[in-house]
């Protein structure tokens, strides 16, 4: 299947958000948007992709004022 993750182009076996992010190599928490919905973390393993959509993955990352 080929999806667009983060604006690039992705062939995948990925079926759902989970399996994903387990191809990708992501551990971290994150946030997900798939076809403009955000998806709740605890529906990312039920979350079916679809031929052509849209993913993005956004990583939290700390730092701030020192």
């Amino acid at each position: 299947m080929n999806l667009i993750v983060n604006g690039e182009s992705v062939e995948t076996k990925a079926k759902t958000v989970s399996e994903l992010l387990a191809e990708r190599g992501v551990t971290n928490r994150v946030a997900v948007e798939v076809d403009g919905h955000v998806v709740p973390y605890d529906e990312f393993s039920g979350y079916t992709l679809r031929e052509g959509s849209h993913v993005e993955i956004i990583a939290f990352v700390g730092g701030g004022c020192g």
